[in-house]
């Protein structure tokens, strides 16, 4: 009867994400998808400086190869897969061989994905499908690898799924991507419970990027007749970076890249038609340049995209970091971080947009 108690209550424990113990970074073998460019590229590098052994996937097989090259040629222990993960056979492929090389992985990162900037009525239903087979079946697929990995084995790992601040709320322009987001996010809290009610030593974390300098525009699929990009406040990449290898090595729900991120759901939340009007109004002259758009065919949503390239075109203010990442990893400063700062921004833009 007391062995049966004590079997209870070690279930109880476990069922708890926090009270899951992760690995260091210099302990683990970590997964990234998209690591060709942008976020995975530097979430791949830092991962490795940081003692990781580094698996890396994308579609872009020479980025990929000149990447590992470079790691390797730094002491560090990597490999990479040509994938796809828009299809599931290529997503085992991943997790094949990467237990074939290392016999596990420890963290799986969800990171590849790709935009179309357009208006929903415009966009063809053969490219949405396109998109959401990376943004949304790619997480899918890699989800279910990692968790299979996981349950069978005593020693928790970590599922990181990078999302956006358009899947907490909606959008203008690129209206298509955030539906595919608000599909990522509603996966990833579903998966997350249902692992909690089975006890399964996973932690399961969804990163909320703001907008990030990273080659996303020049990849993504254009319907406009201006070139996407950025402009105003954005964050560099490294910043996403730092938030998944943090998640990596700490059971945490939820981490918002950038205080904008953070605004931006709360504001949606609390003052809904404000932030219809408010969306509408940015939204249109901040996502675009003023050179005409690249063609639909150059994009990167049916085949991949040029790599090994950090950042990417913009025009505005790049922050040095995430104050609210910084925060995040300190809770007691995240509180009175996200009052003030809230209260800044409604401020500001009720008298710039008179809204």
């Amino acid at each position: 009867m007391k062995r049966l108690e004590m079997n209870q209550l070690d279930k109880k424990k476990s069922s708890n994400m926090k009270d899951l113990h992760l690995k260091k970074l210099k302990d683990q073998v970590i997964v990234i998808t998209g690591a060709s460019s942008g976020i995975g590229l530097v979430t791949a590098r830092m991962a490795a400086e940081k003692g990781a052994k580094v698996v890396v996937a994308a579609r872009n097989e020479e980025a990929l190869q000149k990447l590992v090259e470079e790691l390797q040629r730094k002491g560090h222990s990597a490999i990479y897969v040509e994938a796809d993960v828009g299809k599931e056979e290529d997503v085992n492929a991943i997790a094949e061989a990467t237990l074939r090389e290392f016999g596990r992985f420890d963290t799986w990162v969800n990171n590849a994905g790709i935009s179309i900037f357009g208006h929903s009525m415009d966009v063809s239903t053969k490219d949405m499908r396109r998109m959401f087979e990376t943004n949304f079946w790619g997480v899918v697929y890699g989800s279910r690898a990692a968790v299979e990995h996981y349950k069978d084995r005593k020693t928790p790992g970590a599922l990181i799924n990078i999302g956006s601040l358009f899947g907490d709320r909606g959008t203008t322009v690129q209206s298509t991507y955030a539906s595919s987001k608000f599909a990522v996010h509603g996966w990833t809290e579903n998966l997350r419970m249902e692992l909690e009610k089975e006890h399964l030593p996973v932690s399961v974390t969804l990163i909320h990027p703001g907008r990030i300098d990273t080659p996303y525009n020049e990849h993504a699929m254009s319907y406009m007749d201006k070139q996407p990009g950025h402009r105003g406040m954005i964050y560099p990449p490294e910043a996403v970076a730092e938030a998944i290898l943090f998640a990596a090595e700490n059971p945490k729900r939820d981490i918002f890249v950038g205080s904008q991120a953070k605004i931006f759901v709360v504001l949606g939340r609390v003052f809904p038609r404000f932030t219809d009007k408010l969306v509408e109004k940015i939204m249109y002259p901040t996502q675009h340049l003023d050179k005409q758009s690249n063609p639909p065919e150059e994009s990167a949503l049916y085949h991949a995209g040029y790599g090994l390239h950090e950042r990417g075109t913009k025009e505005g203010w790049v922050r040095s970091n995430s104050y609210y990442v910084k925060a995040t990893k300190h809770p007691m400063i995240t509180t009175a971080a996200i009052t003030g700062l809230g209260a800044l921004f409604l401020l500001a833009a009720k008298k710039k947009y008179k809204v």
